[in-house]
């Protein structure tokens, strides 16, 4: 089964923690069926990180449309410690379906920390379930796509692609990397199965164990235009670099482009470019990969290199410099009949903010000057940037295409302030709370603390 099957041919009960299940349990036993809101947010950016951009929410509404569990499921579920005990809950879980409702931020929006990118609304049990999924999914490919917007940054208008499947965590990974990355700027990627599920162009060379299959270099080249010669970009850098760019001129070989992936690729550039201009051979592409991230590229687009695409693997699909995004699953709200209440957390590394909040985004000449955390139900100026999605569990509106959701996200970026999108020692961009969101915390803490006896 794949991330990208649709809701109809899922079964996802089991892809969560026990500890979902357990507290399922013990809810079903207790025979709490009270209504509950959580958020799903960050509490934090990173040192190099301005923004983050929200990614993965047509797959969280494919998990959920399609949430179920099957007889082998249960089954299995019977045989851990204690579920011996829970026959009518396991009856439960086999016609189990979400009937919640989803509000969300759109695919491809920045975000900032404590905003919520995902608000689930329903049955206690079910939203609670649901967050282990929820988590892994928008977690990794707002993560991914975050560093996919810093890419395409620093590429300066030049095109992207995503050659990051074979150092993905898992094949599945790399699927969703490539989706992620399209999503926040990539021109393309080197996984077919996402081109073939996704319609992202599909984008790839040969290796150098192609060249040394070969005892002339040459012969590999030819060999190759005449398989593939509308799309015959050449690696070049298998012996010496220069002297094959040279060859390619001065036998006039069959040549759209030309791909670099080791030494100097910024001075190698250069070199080569110049080798193609005084031969004639201006048409030709540079292509550079190898290790490359956003503070490379950015140094080469300094320094005047003249690559034309860039190849991005490794630093991409694992976010090297940083390896998780820490979003939080938050209950924020819980209803019973006509009583609310409103949890909250007192630590002070883990300090929550209750209610049902949304956000308002300002702008002023096309540049979002800062946004507003509010109470659900209150009114300010600015768009909102949580919208319905899914009611009664099903969607709202049809799935956008992926191109669409690139074409804003691009847009997006574009508005946000250029200290915002710097690559190091990003501007702080302005986020605030409403003084209803202040007073319902402060409030509600107040009477935490009176409950308990505390200070």
């Amino acid at each position: 089964m794949s991330v990208f099957d649709p809701p109809a041919q899922r079964r996802d009960g089991l892809r969560t923690d026990l500890y979902q299940l357990t507290m399922a349990a013990a809810l079903f036993r207790a025979g709490l069926d009270h209504e509950a809101t959580f958020e799903l947010f960050t509490r934090r950016l990173a040192p190099t990180r301005g923004y983050w951009v929200a990614a993965g929410l047509e797959q969280a509404l494919d998990y959920l449309e399609g949430l179920s569990f099957s007889g082998a499921d249960i089954d299995f579920l019977r045989t851990l410690p204690g579920m011996e005990r829970h026959e009518d809950f396991l009856a439960y879980l086999r016609e189990l379906r979400f009937s919640g409702e989803v509000h969300a931020v759109a695919e491809g929006t920045p975000v900032f920390p404590w905003e919520p990118l995902l608000r689930v609304s329903g049955p206690a049990l079910e939203v609670q379930l649901v967050e282990t999924y929820l988590l892994s999914l928008v977690n990794f490919q707002t993560l991914i796509a975050s560093k996919a917007a810093r890419v395409h940054g620093a590429c300066r208008g030049k095109a992207f692609v995503d050659f990051g499947t074979r150092r993905a965590h898992g094949p599945e990974a790399g699927e969703l990397v490539a989706r992620a990355s399209y999503l926040a700027g990539a021109a393309g990627t080197s996984n077919v199965e996402a081109g073939s599920r996704l319609g992202i162009k599909t984008l790839g060379t040969f290796a150098h164990s192609w060249v040394m299959t070969f005892d002339d270099e040459d012969e590999a080249f030819a060999r190759y235009a005449e398989a593939f010669p509308e799309q015959t970009t050449l690696l070049i850098d298998t012996y010496d670099t220069l002297a094959a760019a040279r060859r390619i001129v001065a036998k006039d070989m069959t040549c759209k482009a030309i791909r670099l992936d080791s030494g100097d690729l910024c001075q190698l550039s250069k070199d080569v470019r110049k080798i193609f201009a005084e031969g004639g051979r201006d048409e030709i592409k540079i292509v550079a990969s190898g290790d490359l991230n956003e503070w490379k590229i950015h140094a080469m687009e300094e320094a005047g290199g003249q690559v034309d695409v860039y190849g991005v693997g490794t630093e991409l699909a694992t976010s090297k410099d940083l390896s998780s995004l820490g979003g939080v699953y938050k209950v924020v709200e819980t209803r019973a009949g006509d009583e609310v209440s409103y949890p909250i957390k007192l630590s002070s590394s883990k300090k929550s903010w209750p209610g049902v909040k949304q956000v308002f985004r300002r702008e002023e000449g096309g540049v979002f000057t800062g946004d507003l955390i509010a109470l659900a139900h209150e009114e300010h100026p600015g768009q909102p940037l949580l919208q319905p999605v899914m009611r009664a569990g099903e969607r709202l509106a049809p799935s956008p295409a992926l191109r669409e959701v690139r074409e804003h996200c691009l847009a997006q970026l574009e508005r946000l302030p250029a200290g915002v999108r710097a690559l190091d020692d990003p501007a702080e961009y302005p986020v605030e709370r409403s003084e209803e969101v202040v007073n319902l915390a402060e409030r509600v803490q107040a009477e935490v603390r009176a409950r308990r006896g505390l200070a």
